[in-house]
């Protein structure tokens, strides 16, 4: 097989495997991958941000959070609204957002950065908590999914395996497109920015245009994983907009591996699974994710996706280098 084309294999192999699972897993489980997907989505949006351009957000909550109240708001309160509809008003509000956002906050680089998007994210949490007649406040927001219109038919999504075949056509499409963004022109200039930005200012690229592109295309995919999270639960509640969103985020994206684009999908199937799991087992199972987190970065600073190369290389008889792979390497 081409190793050009290898991502290409991979993802349509994804989307066959994923077509097979509600008639291979029981409906508790064909409910956590639905779950699992959608964080994909999310953790993906997150590395994009912070693997491909080396930017630290505290705020991407903001605008996950964001798209699941839009959708959850303009359900309730637009009756007849239909569910592309939906949608299509979370993305043109989180890409409003996005744009807004940037514009201020990419003025100002590493830690004040970080800690300018903690303190939007703050403010769209104390709006989220405050304004109650809108968005529910500490009780949140319970929503019903509409039925989908597809012209031809109408194809009810109250069901998990119907409203799990829709998440994986839209959201796997979604993570599709991340996957072709970095292959583009603008994707490997983000790259080459986070690299060397003085070189690429010297050749003329307009690297703060460049860099509100990127801002704002991943606030619109984390918008569209926060509008199918309000979809999956069929409630969004503050939590969706919390600093706590961010940290999950942050979490799945170190566990995964921030050096390929893979990665913070494996690492957002590992935190839902071990999520769901330790939860029954105990309490005080963000103890233990604390502790894996915690050890990923002490020890294994590029992730699962760095064990897993280091695997293959064992495999192919070469040793590794023990250091994360270079995003643009993992993203050819």
């Amino acid at each position: 097989m081409n190793q050009r084309n290898a991502p290409v294999v991979l993802i349509a192999a994804l989307f066959v495997l994923g077509a097979a699972m509600p008639f291979v897993l029981k409906p508790y489980h064909l409910n956590m991958l639905t779950e699992i997907i959608l964080f994909a989505l999310y953790a993906v949006s997150y590395n994009l941000l912070l693997g491909y351009a080396g930017l630290l957000s505290f705020g991407h909550a903001m605008f996950f959070g964001m798209g699941a109240f839009t959708v959850a708001v303009s359900l309730i309160h637009i009756p007849g609204l239909s569910i592309w509809s939906a949608i299509g008003l979370a993305l043109a509000m989180t890409t409003a957002v996005g744009f807004v956002t940037g514009g201020l906050l990419l003025r100002h680089k590493g830690s004040y950065f970080a800690l300018l998007t903690l303190a939007f994210n703050s403010l769209f949490y104390a709006v989220a908590t405050k304004w109650h007649t809108i968005t529910g406040g500490d009780d949140g927001l319970s929503v019903t999914r509409p039925d989908l219109a597809l012209g031809f038919t109408t194809v009810s999504l109250a069901g998990i395996e119907s409203f799990y075949g829709f998440t994986l056509v839209i959201v796997g499409s979604a993570i599709a497109f991340c996957w072709y963004f970095t292959q583009t022109a603008m994707g490997q200039t983000v790259l080459m920015m986070r690299e060397n930005e003085e070189r690429m200012k010297f050749l003329g690229y307009n690297t703060n245009i460049s860099r509100l592109i990127l801002f704002t295309f991943t606030g619109a995919v984390a918008g569209l994983a926060g509008a199918f999270y309000t979809l999956h639960f069929q409630f969004c509640s503050q939590s969706a907009i919390s600093v706590d969103m961010t940290t999950t985020v942050l979490l799945m994206t170190f566990v995964g591996g921030t050096g390929t684009f893979w990665g913070p999908m494996l690492g957002a199937l590992v935190y839902i699974v071990l999520q769901n799991y330790l939860s029954d087992i105990t309490d005080r199972w963000p103890l233990f994710m604390g502790l894996i987190f915690v050890f990923m970065v002490l020890f294994i600073p590029g992730g699962l996706s760095q064990i897993i190369q280091s695997a293959r290389d064992l495999i192919a008889g070469r040793r590794g280098t023990g250091k994360p792979m270079a995003a643009k390497e993992a993203s050819s």
